[in-house]
């Protein structure tokens, strides 16, 4: 029987982790090139790092669970919001300088649970 389309599924330890999209496990995922490269635990970590950078401070943004061209989209938008430079490196978006607050806020606007973490 076809699961609707809203719902979510119940919490459950027989199939590991669940693709975000398609709610499927990972190993059947059928979302092809969409496919984000990795689910994480759902919370989006924003970190800020000066290390092998000279000192400058830079936002780092991991566990955002969608794929490469989302991410580089998602790092434009936070790029054009904090007024700054930035890019996507892997699976992480670095923004420059302490942007944290700013980012944070506007990752809860487009629903994402995020965490600060670090100091």
């Amino acid at each position: 029987m076809a699961r609707p389309r809203d719902s979510q599924p119940v919490y459950s330890t027989d199939g590991g982790r669940l693709c975000p999209q398609c709610q499927r496990q990972l190993v059947k995922c059928v979302c092809g090139n969409a496919k984000p490269r990795a689910a994480g635990d759902g919370v989006v970590r924003i970190r800020r790092e000066t290390k092998g950078r000279g000192g400058k401070a830079v936002t780092v943004i991991s566990g955002i669970p969608e794929n490469p061209d989302t991410l580089k989209t998602i790092c434009k938008q936070l790029k054009q919001r904090c007024g700054v430079g930035g890019a996507v490196k892997g699976d992480t978006i670095e923004i420059q300088g302490d942007q944290r607050a700013t980012c944070q806020e506007h990752l809860k606007k487009m629903g994402y649970d995020v965490k600060l973490s670090g100091g």
